[in-house]
């Protein structure tokens, strides 16, 4: 069966342009009444097959998460490190306008 959407992220919203779940049955004889469990096991078979995708899904937007935050501080530890380096550099050049003013 090839699917272009998944449960999550259908590829239309549309109702009219989505494929059917279920086609009915190709035969002479009457379909036995099964009082919608197949169509709930079907469902649920899929819902099983999907939820590896989603929990992959999940899984990697936490690990995307991470890895931004991880950045976030690497960007923010050098920022405080050049603030530092740039403070000193004020001081001695303070330190040596003012020697230099006092001669």
């Amino acid at each position: 069966m090839s699917t272009i959407g998944t449960i999550d992220r259908p590829a239309t919203h549309d109702p009219m342009k989505q494929v059917p779940t279920m086609t009915p049955p190709v035969s002479d004889t009457p379909a036995p009444d099964t009082s919608g469990a197949p169509e709930a096991r079907q469902n649920r078979n899929r819902e099983m097959q999907l939820m590896q995708e989603a929990l992959a899904r999940a899984h990697m937007h936490d690990r995307l998460q991470e890895a931004e935050s991880e950045r976030q501080a690497v960007r923010l530890a050098a920022a405080r490190r050049m603030q530092r380096r740039a403070e000193r550099a004020s001081l001695r050049a303070r330190r040596a306008l003012a020697m230099a003013v006092m001669q």
